[in-house]
């Protein structure tokens, strides 16, 4: 798909290709999507958040990343990549901890997709292959205390 159908000429193993982990989605007998989870250890993206929010009290510069997501464009609106999606940030969650951020380097007219997903734009946009992309970040939501408050309602009138 991304070298034909988005004329992205570049070899599809690289260097972290074995130490990834590759999920794949299939209807029947056929493939129809992919991606792949890169570990925090081999993942080259880095994230700023982490400078830019003084709150967050821990350093997120090693982060597993999620790539390459894909689904065959005949199979596309069928909710094959929110499956995936939701799939890589579960094990994402399980192997390298509930509190681990997530990255991936998204095109940008998939920004909106991954939105959804809780993704947050990182940065400025860049060209990667001539295609515009964004870095985003997957932070786990923080639980915040909600104060019980007591609900005055006025006097109900009876009839008389």
């Amino acid at each position: 798909m991304f070298v034909v159908e988005q004329n992205c000429a570049y070899q599809d193993m690289d260097e972290v290709d074995f130490d990834c982990l590759h999920l794949i989605a299939h209807q029947n007998e056929a493939l129809v999507g992919y991606c792949r989870i890169i570990p925090p250890e081999f993942n080259k993206l880095k994230s700023n958040l982490s400078v830019a929010d003084p709150t967050i009290k821990t350093n997120h510069t090693a982060m597993p990343a999620i790539g390459r997501v894909l689904v065959l464009s005949e199979h596309r609106g069928d909710g094959i990549a929110r499956q995936m999606m939701i799939h890589a940030i579960a094990h994402c969650r399980k192997k390298y901890g509930k509190k681990r951020p997530i990255i991936l380097s998204a095109q940008a007219y998939l920004l909106s997709f991954y939105e959804s997903l809780g993704f947050v734009p990182e940065g400025d946009h860049y060209l990667e292959d001539n295609i515009e992309h964004v870095k985003m970040v997957l932070y786990v939501a923080k639980k915040n205390k909600v104060q019980k408050s007591v609900l005055s309602l006025p006097p109900q009138r009876t009839k008389s």
